[in-house]
């Protein structure tokens, strides 16, 4: 189950507790995230470095390491705030030997800052807000990302003229 939909239900439930709620989803995420880093740095890397060598495909996972060694960060944070599935990247970013601490940081504020917009605007507008949340969220998350991943485009490009 996505922790929104359960943050949803306990800051419509308590309202006064939104941030509080928050605050944990946050906290959680992070912890199963390094459990999903965890997974692809340990067990799940031999595994895939197995299959990969038994197709012939080192060089997709040679590949996987050289992005997230560039563009790591980039990937977390948007898994982390968008509706991109947020584990499989956490698992792609220990696979890829992402620098952990680099790693806690992107999930830190993209969690958090996904999970307190959630509660923030539960705890401002209330139970009035819950349909508008449901039925945009994913949208507005998209909307940003797209617009965050145009900004990082820009400066590079920016940058290189």
């Amino acid at each position: 189950m996505p922790p929104d939909v359960l943050l949803i239900a306990l800051a419509l439930g308590s309202s006064h507790k939104a941030l509080r709620f928050a605050l944990w989803c946050s906290i959680a995420s992070v912890v199963g995230g390094l459990l999903g880093y965890y997974i692809g740095y340990g067990p799940l890397a031999y595994v895939g470095e197995k299959i990969a060598s038994f197709y012939g495909r080192e060089e997709l996972l040679l590949s996987l390491q050289e992005e997230f060694g560039q563009r790591g960060v980039l990937w977390v944070f948007l898994a982390g705030f968008t509706p991109i599935p947020y584990k499989i990247f956490t698992i792609a970013a220990g696979m890829a030997k992402m620098h952990l601490g680099l790693f806690v940081v992107a999930s830190a504020v993209s969690r958090s800052a996904r999970f307190f917009l959630v509660a923030w605007l539960i705890w401002r507008f209330g139970p009035k807000i819950k349909p508008s949340i449901d039925r945009y969220f994913n949208l507005l998350c998209v909307i940003f990302a797209v617009l965050l991943v145009g900004g990082f485009l820009a400066i590079k490009y920016i940058k290189g003229h």
